[in-house]
Parts: structure tokens; sequence; C-alpha cells
């Protein structure tokens, strides 16, 4: 095990200066739940020394353990810490940096940390929701609203957003859920407080018990320390449970249990604590018909269905894909550092306008991206828009011309974007190939052949 007191200090790493951004960490441990503001830009450090950015009062954290670094994206970098650093249940190794996003849990020693998106009542939605994995970015008020349905959706907010009724988010994979449930707590009484993000399918059913209602110590092998849960972080604010009809049944019983308690019980423990929160629910399934099947347990529906919000897909609402492709289009030449952004031919909206969308928001983020990329004299054409996913159709020049080294190298940067999505998709669904396929918006056969075209190990179930 290595000292860490032969961890140097960064005099570049300052404290988190006066101006805060758009994130925040909540700090979970036995001790204290706590709640630190991130900068808008900088490194900021996190150990147990009072000279580090963010001081987490643990014994079995490092003086200096890890760094987050704020920028148009957020990374965390482990500082050679002595008991590790593991993100979203995964181990990183000595030095090792890897993208932050909304949501995402962080083990440092025995202390739980949750990445979450600051929220100021009234603020525009844009300047507290930064990108995030699981949700299309930048989604403003001004573009949302273009279409009837939409219009119509949006004053439905504005009416259930100051109660306490739970709410369920129904709608298509990438139409936009989680914009709609983070609307819902900006405009909510509870708008100060934290908006803790949960996905149904991304921990196995152990992992969810211990992160959703914490554990007391020994209360299974390697719980060295007592700990709250995602639950108790949410105290006072908003839980956001997305793809909620893939909770297995036995911890659709106690989360019942929560909603209709309003107390929450640690793993290992008799002694129930009370909870202060608000349920928001979204799912892609027909929960109807789970429900029918004897999948999804009906008196937990009607605890979530307070009141349920259809979200239309993106097909539906026609009138938003130019706006929304612009902003895309924006943002993706900001992520990149692209110089200029490329104008949308007219061609190009039409095939984008007759496109079905079966990845709705998503779909159309991921596909400005690429096209940004592929486009050189500015001005994205049918030809730059893969449709089909990160496989490009290069048109064919001369038999005897092989490719130029910029076509091959872009070919490899496609293909490396796509091996790193999916790598990232298996990881969030704990290897799970069906979940990641889903998540992808790919057939699991097509995700299978991509698994072996590069080279990947297929994750034993």
């Amino acid at each position: 095990m290595k000292d860490d007191r032969t961890v140097p200090h960064d005099p570049q790493v300052p404290k988190p200066p006066a101006a805060q951004g758009a994130w925040r960490i909540v700090e979970i441990s036995e001790r204290r739940v706590v709640t630190h503001a991130l900068p808008a830009r900088g490194a900021v450090t996190l150990g147990r020394s009072a000279d580090a950015g963010i001081t987490v009062d643990d014994p079995k954290v490092s003086r200096l353990h890890a760094t987050i670094t704020v920028g148009d994206t957020l990374s965390l970098t482990d500082l050679g810490s002595s008991n590790g650093t593991r993100v979203r249940d995964q181990a990183l190794a000595s030095g090792e940096t890897v993208a932050l996003h909304a949501g995402d849990h962080i083990d440092l020693g025995a202390t739980l940390l949750v990445l979450q998106c600051s929220a100021q009542a009234g603020a525009p939605l844009d300047a507290w929701a930064p990108v995030s994995r699981e949700a299309p970015a930048g989604m403003r008020d001004d573009v949302l609203l273009e279409a009837p349905a939409m219009v119509q959706l949006r004053r439905l907010v504005e009416r259930i957003a100051p109660g306490v009724i739970n709410v369920l988010l129904l709608g298509e994979t990438g139409v936009g859920k989680e914009v709609f449930a983070e609307m819902v707590h900006r405009r909510s009484r509870r708008a100060s407080g934290p908006f803790v993000r949960i996905h149904g399918a991304a921990l196995n059913e152990s992992l969810w018990e211990s992160e959703l209602f914490g554990h007391e110590r020994g209360a299974f092998t390697g719980a060295s320390e007592a700990r709250a849960g995602l639950l108790e972080a949410a105290q006072g604010g908003t839980v956001f449970i997305d793809e909620v009809g893939e909770l297995p049944p036995s911890l659709q019983v106690k989360l019942l249990r929560v909603i209709e308690e309003r107390r929450v019980t640690r793993v290992g423990s008799t002694r129930p604590r009370d909870l202060d929160v608000r349920f928001v629910s979204a799912t892609h399934r027909d929960l109807e018909r789970e429900v029918a099947e004897g999948r999804f347990r009906q008196d937990l529906y009607f605890r979530l269905n307070g009141i349920a919000l259809h979200i239309p897909p993106l097909r539906a609402r026609v009138s938003e894909i130019e706006g929304l492709a612009r902003l895309f289009l924006s943002e993706a030449c900001r992520r990149s550092g692209l110089d200029g952004e490329p104008v949308l031919s007219a061609e190009a909206l039409d095939a984008l306008r007759a496109h079905p969308w079966p990845g709705n928001l998503r779909e159309l983020r991921n596909l400005m991206e690429r096209a940004a990329l592929l486009c050189a004299d500015g001005v994205i054409t049918p030809e730059h828009l893969a449709f089909d996913g990160a496989r490009v159709t290069v048109p064919a020049g001369p038999p005897s011309t092989a490719p130029t080294p910029d076509a091959r190298a872009l070919r490899d940067d496609l293909a490396a974007m796509e091996k790193q999505r999916i790598l990232d998709a298996l990881a969030r669904c704990n290897g799970n190939q069906t979940q990641a396929a889903a998540m992808l918006q790919m057939a699991r056969r097509t995700l299978v052949t991509r698994l072996g075209e590069y080279g990947l190990t297929r994750p034993r179930r």
C-alpha cells in the first residue's frame, strides 16, 4: 500500500473560487451529509488534508486523493490514492482519468460522493443542466416550445411542479424525459434541494439495494463503514428514477414501502429514518402491460403514477427538428474545438425531417456531432448524415485510388468513437448486452457483431 504522504500537492489546483458553476458534489458518510459547490471552471482536489480544495473527513481517504476538473466537460483523476477511487462502481488505476456525468457515484474510502447539477429557482434550464450521457444536452425552453404538443406539456409541468404529487414520465428512449424531470424539480418548491438521478438498469440487484438504501457497518462483506444511500442524499429534494420499469421485483417491494411510509431503512439496520423527497420516474415501457403480465407491481405503479406526462417522439415534433439540429451542431463544434459552425443545407434539412428518428433526440445529437466532423467545406449535405450509425458511406473513387490518409484517419476516429460508446454503455449496464444495446439504440445482434469487430471480450453473464 502506498504512503499517501508522498503524493505531491499541485499548487496549480486551487480551492473552489467564489464564483460557483452549475455542478456540486454531495458528500455522504456516517459522520455527515454535506454539499460542496464546484467552480464554473478549473480543478479542485479532494482529500483528507486541509490543503485540499474539498476536505473529506474520512480516515480512509488520502490526504490528496483525487482531482475533479471542470470545463466544457467534467473529469476525475486519481492522485495515487492509498485505498483507491471508484467511479460508477468501477475501480480506477493510479493516475487514471475518467469522464464524469450528472448522477455519477464516486467512492473515496468509506465516503460516497454524488455529482449533481445545481438548481436555481427561475434559472434557465440550460444554465444549470450540463451535458449528461443519459439525456439530451442543452435543451432550452424556446426549442421545446415549438410543437403544439410540447407547448401543452410545458403548461402542464408549470401546473403540477409546485405540488407534491409524484410524476411518471412516459415516452420512447431518447425523447428527453430527464429534461422534463429536471424541469419539474426546478419549478417546484424543492428547487434549492438536491436532484438525485438513479438509473433503474445501471446496477445489479445487490448493488442497487446498498446504493439506494445505504448500509450499516458489517451489513455485508466489504461494508467496513456505515453509509447513507441515494434516497437519504435527496433529502428535501427530488429523486428521479430513470427506467423504473427495469427494477427487479424485490426492489419494487422495498421502493413501494419507502414511498408509502416515507421512511428508509439501511441494509443491515432495523431503524427506519424519515425521508422527505418527491419521486419523479420515467420509463419507455408500457407499465400497464407490464402490470397485466405480472412484471411490475400494480400498487407501485399507482404510487408512482400520481400524474403521467406522455412525451411525444421526435418524429411527431417535426417543427422542432431544425432548431434542435442547429443547437446540437453548435454544441458539437464547441466541444470538439472546431472553428466556425457548418451550415445545414436545404437538402440536409429535408432529410432530417423525413427520417423516422428511432433514437429520438439522442440520435439527432449524435448525428450532428458526426456531421460536424465529416463536413469539410462548411456546408452539411445529405452525404454527411450517417443515419445508419457511425459507419459512413464514402463515395467511390477510381478503382486504383487508395483511401487518403485523412479519410482513413477519419474512419479510424469514428470507429474509436463507436467502440468507446459501446464500452461506456456496457459499463453503465454492468455488462448486460441487452440493456446496453437498448441504450445505444441498436439491435443486440448488431452489438455482438461490433464486439467481435473491435476485439472486445463479450462479458460473461
